[in-house]
């Protein structure tokens, strides 16, 4: 017997509309006229992995019925009780069933570390800011051109100084748009002025206004004194607009159409509760404010492969050593969130096809709701050949497509787009994708002169060198749900030293595992393939005999830059290793901790996870810590950019593009892909040649 039609929402299905209302309405009722709110984030409070994985057990077994146990629906509302002289950034949990309020208290932080910072404050960080008598003051330094006015770009302050405890903070880089163009997509990008506004956000008044320094290579890294008479800005600088309608240059007339035609329409399916079934995958997905899309339960042919799937943190320190530009490093998840900042994706443009959009509920400052209109897209997609070969005797070729399933999101974070996607195709493998594109990170630059910590893009523009990196987290689940049989494996292949007895021509090589039997972090190295399997220790592949097991390839870039007892460095530690294995914890999920804002050193990521000191399987013989008890593993990909912008890279970068793969390894008895047929496209036509000929001239 299966469940009805009538059961309740699945435990892994988003908040409806009318959870959403209940959870708001429980918090109001809560406090009361007296005590006004400041909604933060409303969304899903995840189930406990003990409490779901029998459910998701009974579900891929059938045996499902309306008298099943199922985990609470539960929504967490994180908020400010706004007082007098300051707010108290709390956190609920409401049972949606009984519109119960469970829980409800003030979040400890690590002083200086706030909450993150929501799109409907940056929005308001502009006015509050050419308001203050303070920035008209530091704006009398300036002459800007006819036509000139102040537009600002919020950020997070970054780290304080370190045993401050300040007030929260945001910090704006400052420029000027163009308003003689008429057009407010005009790129005021390529206007710097040298000053940041920084901002206390509880009273809204400036407390200090940070003066730049301009100078070049073998010049003083503090700001010119201030003048006598008003300096007049961008004499020298050029617009750099891309805005089709803005550029000096025509657009391309020789590209012909090139459309993605499903004429029977798609090969996947959704379900109201986030259920996506797509040839032989099948997994959930959800937004949170925080990661974007999340997804959860991923199996093939009903066999699970992982329990959760999600993008967790990036950072993007920058490298230029002058005050105060060390403070420019954003936690773009941490201090923000990629859900908050996700982009309402448009059909035809940021996705092609046959395209499913799934909405994203978030809240607005006075608890309403806000439905943000297709946040993530859903398609098929060509990505060449999947497999072939032919026979050279018969001359015969076999060949099949390699299609692809994607969810995709984009968020912009001010100047920065930031693409992420999940690929699955048809031979079991998942790609994970981050794709960098946008405007880069620009401050002003004396007029011909050049930078050791950047490139001029445009006269008087420095594109500051900086860097992205990216922690993916993976809490798997190889061909099981049990924590008993998870285990993650390094191998390495060694060259193996010429001998007579076992290698007495010299091209033997040592393929050498070692299974991490404790959190730990791992460095990638390319010299002897350094990898990461992830095996089930209790299920062996009926044709190899080795455990069936998914490869963890992750790319070996480079990590952070940052000297080790930097503010950066302890405030990002994730940052430092390719790959971190820890225990499973109910509700660890940010690889640099939860509260990154104004943070000075990380609390609660991954680095504190492995000094924990949690074991996997038998109990180390070294020991382990205290607070350290036996787990399951959680895998984390960490992974990134360093980029010194080019030219090329302005006015806006052409996509820069890293993957992180999922492939089975010995999971299966043979290529699953081998029943893909090789369909040829009929839609595919010849092009002549020069000639006028079909061929070879």
């Amino acid at each position: 017997m299966t469940a009805s039609a009538s059961a309740p929402p699945h435990p892994l299905a988003p908040l409806t509309e009318a959870e959403f209302a209940i959870a708001r309405d429980a918090i109001l009722k809560s406090h009361g006229p007296s005590e006004p709110l400041f909604f933060r984030s409303l969304h899903r409070q995840e189930p406990t992995k003990a409490e779901l994985v029998p459910f998701l057990e009974l579900e891929h077994a059938g045996k499902l019925t309306d008298e099943t146990p199922r985990p609470p629906r539960l929504a967490v509302v994180e908020y400010d009780v706004i007082k007098k002289e300051s707010s108290d950034y709390s956190q609920a949990i409401i049972d949606l069933a009984t519109s119960t309020v469970l829980s409800k208290a003030v979040v400890p932080r690590v002083a200086p570390s706030e909450s993150y910072m929501t799109v409907g404050e940056f929005i308001q960080f502009q006015d509050n800011c050419v308001a203050d008598s303070m920035f008209q003051d530091a704006m009398t330094e300036f002459v800007l051109p006819e036509g000139f006015e102040v537009m600002i770009d919020p950020w997070p302050y970054g780290s304080p100084d370190p045993g401050t405890t300040p007030p929260r903070l945001m910090q704006g880089l400052v420029f000027a748009h163009d308003t003689s163009k008429k057009n407010a997509d005009a790129n005021h990008y390529s206007y710097p002025i040298p000053i940041i506004p920084v901002m206390d956000w509880k009273t809204k008044k400036l407390v200090r206004i940070d003066r730049l320094p301009t100078g070049g290579k073998g010049d003083p890294m503090e700001p010119a004194p201030r003048g006598d008479k008003p300096k007049v800005l961008f004499e020298q600088s050029q617009s750099a607009d891309y805005i089709p309608e803005l550029l000096s240059i025509p657009q391309r007339t020789d590209l012909k159409p090139l459309n993605v035609v499903q004429p029977e329409g798609a090969s996947f399916t959704i379900q109201d509760d986030g259920l996506i079934n797509w040839q032989k995958w099948r997994f959930r997905l959800a937004n949170t404010p925080r990661e974007g899309a999340v997804l959860y339960d991923i199996c093939y042919d009903n066999r699970p492969i992982a329990y959760r799937l999600s993008f967790s943190e990036m950072t993007v320190p920058y490298g230029d050593a002058r005050n105060p530009f060390h403070r420019k490093q954003a936690f773009d998840f941490g201090d923000g969130g990629m859900g908050r900042a996700a982009n309402s994706l448009e059909l035809g443009c940021d996705c092609l096809g046959a395209i499913h959009y799934v909405d994203s509920l978030l809240v607005e400052p006075d608890g309403s709701l806000n439905r943000l209109k297709s946040t993530v897209c859903l398609h098929e997609q060509d990505n060449g050949i999947l497999w072939k070969h032919t026979n050279f005797r018969t001359d015969r070729a076999a060949v099949a497509r390699n299609r692809e399933f994607v969810v995709q999101f984009i968020a912009t974070l001010a100047n920065y787009e930031y693409v992420f996607a999940y690929k699955f195709d048809l031979a079991g493998g998942i790609s994970i994708e981050t794709r960098a594109t946008g405007i880069v990170s620009v401050v002003g630059i004396d007029y011909g002169k050049t930078s050791e910590y950047g490139n001029v893009v445009s006269p008087g523009v420095l594109a500051q060198n900086h860097q992205h990196i990216f922690a993916v987290r993976l809490d798997p689940a190889i061909d099981s749900y049990s924590n008993e049989t998870t285990q993650v494996v390094v191998e390495e292949n060694r060259p193996h030293k010429m001998n007579p007895e076992t290698n007495p021509y010299g091209n033997f090589y040592d393929l050498v595992r070692e299974p991490v039997e404790k959190a730990t972090w791992i460095d990638l190295d390319p010299r002897v393939n350094r990898s990461i399997k992830i095996e089930n220790s209790q299920k062996k592949n009926a044709i190899s005999g080795k455990n069936v097991a998914y490869k963890f390839v992750n790319p070996p870039t480079q990590m952070l830059l940052a000297d080790p007892n930097s503010r950066v460095s302890l405030r990002a530690p994730f940052a430092q290793h390719n790959i971190w294995v820890t225990g499973y914890r109910d509700g660890e999920l940010w690889a640099a901790g939860e509260f990154t804002n104004q943070s000075q050193h990380e609390t609660g990521g991954v680095g504190d996870m492995v000094k924990r000191g949690d074991w996997f399987g038998e109990k180390p013989a070294d020991g382990a810590s205290a607070d350290g008890q036996k787990s399951s593993p959680v895998v984390w990909g960490v992974f990134g950019l360093t980029h010194n912008p080019r030219v090329e890279d302005w006015p806006v970068m052409p996509v820069e593009i890293h993957q992180l793969h999922l492939r089975p390894a010995d999971f299966f008895t043979a290529n699953p892909a081998l029943d893909v047929p090789g369909t040829r496209n009929e839609s595919s036509v010849l092009v002549a040649c020069c000639n006028g000929k079909n061929g070879p001239a």
